[in-house]
Formats: structure tokens, C-alpha cells, sequence
């Protein structure tokens, strides 16, 4: 008999011990399952911070340049140059050179990409400076291929007035069907 009840006996230790570990594990994976939440909703909130420190960022960034551009080129001084086409079946523009009072300021090359944007109708600012209040010479060097994909180099020249506050000049390149050739002309926006 106490050999039954011994038996019996450990039998229900081992039974509590069996319910206690099962008691135990879904106490663990309750915890567990706490921690990765808890974890989760750290993880979003840490994204969150950092998209929103990307955002001011960007906004920053955004500020500082117009600061810049308003140190670098007070309105009052500011002069940009622009090039645009129109049409361009006489000329394919590979490059412009500019000179402002016998001084080269610009020289840009064009890529097959950027010239096909402008004879789509888009315009380019080559070049911004600032300038003294008065009278400039600008000479504009256009190189590319002309009529008959034979190399064309062509230049323009305008004297003009400075005066307070910001210039913008226009470089524009044209077709004159009459010749057949291409005609550069160089305009002033007010």
C-alpha cells in the first residue's frame, strides 16, 4: 500500500510539475508576445522620429539654399542668362560660350538629351551672376551642326543697360525659313 500511494503520489508531483511547466511556458510566450509588440510599436515610433527628422531636413536644406541665392545674388545686382530654340530644324545645338565684357562667364556642352528638351520648348539658365549697375557687352557663341549637318559656329552680340534690380536675358535660337538657316537673337525679359 505505500508503495501504491508512493506511486500515486509521484504521479501527481510529476502531474503538477507538467501543469506548472505548461503554466510556465504560456506565461513565456505571453511575455514574449508583450516584448515583440512593445518592439514593434518602438520600431514605429523610432521610423516616425526619423521620417519626420527627413522631412525638417529637406526643409532646412530648402531654406539654406534660398539664403544662399539671396546672399550670392541680391536682386538689386542679379543678372541670368537663358537659352531657349524654337523649332530647330537648322541647327542642333552642341554648345554656347558667353562672354560678359570680353570675359568668358559660361561654356556649357549639351548633351543629345538636354538640346531635344529645348526644342521641345524648354529653357535653360546657363548662367547667373551679378553685375555693377551700368553698360555691358554680352557675346554669345553658338557651336553646333547648321544646314546640311555641316559644323555651324555662330555668334550674337548685345550691348545693354544694367540697371537696379535683376536682368534676365534670353538667348534665343530660331529657324528663318526664308534662308534657311538658323538666326540667333538675344532678348531682354522685363
Amino acid at each position: 500500500m505505500a508503495i501504491t500511494m508512493l506511486a500515486f503520489g509521484s504521479v501527481s508531483v510529476a502531474q503538477d510539475v507538467a501543469s506548472m511547466d505548461a503554466g510556465a511556458a504560456t506565461a513565456d510566450a505571453r511575455m514574449m508576445e508583450a516584448r515583440e509588440a512593445e518592439s514593434r510599436e518602438q520600431f514605429r515610433s523610432l521610423d516616425q522620429d526619423v521620417q519626420s527628422l527627413k522631412k525638417e531636413v529637406l526643409d532646412l536644406n530648402r531654406d539654406l539654399f534660398l539664403l544662399e541665392e539671396e546672399l550670392l545674388f541680391p536682386a538689386n545686382s542679379q543678372v541670368a542668362f537663358f537659352i531657349s530654340m524654337d523649332v530647330g530644324e537648322y541647327f542642333e545645338l552642341d554648345s554656347v560660350t558667353i562672354k560678359i565684357d570680353g570675359k568668358e562667364v559660361a561654356n556649357y556642352l549639351y548633351t543629345e538629351r538636354e538640346a531635344d528638351a529645348l526644342i521641345r520648348g524648354g529653357v535653360h539658365r546657363v548662367h547667373m551672376a551679378n553685375l555693377k549697375t551700368g553698360d555691358h557687352e554680352l557675346i554669345a557663341i553658338f557651336t553646333g551642326k547648321g544646314p546640311h549637318v555641316r559644323d555651324y559656329r555662330r555668334g550674337a552680340t548685345i550691348n545693354f543697360d544694367k540697371g537696379i534690380g535683376a536682368k534676365y536675358v534670353e538667348l534665343e535660337i530660331t529657324d528663318r525659313v526664308k534662308k534657311q538657316q538658323p538666326e540667333f537673337v538675344i532678348k531682354e525679359w522685363e
